[in-house]
């Protein structure tokens, strides 16, 4: 009984001494640098240290090739880690993300599965090749633009409140699934940098070839202003009607 009660005593101490694994050496730089992460100022983050942290890990321009033991840091609130030479982010085990910055990295795939409180995701210019956001619920900006994108899935329920999503410059992308293709169609525009002229949206890319087909040979039958006068005049709101019934807002500026 007393061995067992002196093993018993000991558990918590061997738990609390464990350390993250952390093999690529910049990375571990970084977090060891940082006070407010290795808390004891030691040459280790101890698991118990990465578990406390809730708050933001900053390591843009560090170097990193791989981010192995940011899973420890199970409260992480905030990453950037842009400028970097990552070729992948599993951040599923990162639940309580709400902003990630990723961009400028070699990156092919990304997780954020889990990530139900993201509301911002930064990963243009990349090596994408798919995203998929449909379990960010409450996400509102995503920039993908600069990718290698094939599929793109953005059915979350919360596209209406999307202030950017950003899928210019992936020549390869054609449909992107959302909410409500006639939302998308109305509201994420070439003019604003958002899509290329060659994509268009769906709510199920695997069966859209009338959709697609519908959208690449609408002619526009006339521009409107807010009155519905006929205009063609800058800086002001315009509505451009188009045969097939849609009608795309834009504000062209100069």
């Amino acid at each position: 009984m007393k061995k067992l009660l002196i093993i018993l005593l000991y558990l918590p101490m061997i738990g609390f001494g464990q350390n993250v694994n952390i093999p690529d050496a910049n990375f571990k730089a970084y977090l060891v640098g940082e006070p407010s992460i290795n808390t004891n100022g030691d040459s280790e983050i101890q698991v118990s240290e990465a578990a406390a942290f809730n708050d933001t890990i900053d390591c843009d321009n560090k170097n990193i090739s791989d981010l192995t033991g940011i899973e420890s840091f199970t409260l992480l609130n905030a990453l950037s880690c842009n400028n970097n030479n990552l070729t992948n982010l599993d951040l599923s085990n990162n639940i309580e993300l709400i902003l990630i910055y990723c961009a400028y990295n070699q990156i092919s795939s990304i997780n954020v599965s889990n990530n139900e409180d993201l509301i911002m995701l930064g990963a243009e210019n990349n090596l994408l090749s798919s995203i998929d956001v449909s379990n960010n619920t409450n996400l509102v900006n995503l920039i993908c633009y600069s990718n290698q994108l094939l599929s793109a899935d953005v059915r979350n329920g919360n596209n209406q409140n999307a202030e950017w999503y950003m899928f210019s410059d992936n020549p390869n992308l054609e449909c992107i699934n959302v909410d409500n293709p006639t939302y998308s169609t109305n509201n994420w525009l070439v003019a604003f940098g958002m899509i290329d002229s060659s994509m268009y949206f769906s709510s199920n890319c695997n069966n859209s070839t009338l959709i697609q087909e519908q959208t690449k040979n609408k002619k526009l039958l006339k521009i409107t202003d807010l009155l519905g006068r006929e205009t063609k005049q800058i800086n002001q709101p315009l509505f451009y009607i188009y045969n097939d019934r849609t009608v795309e807002k834009r504000i062209v500026v100069e």
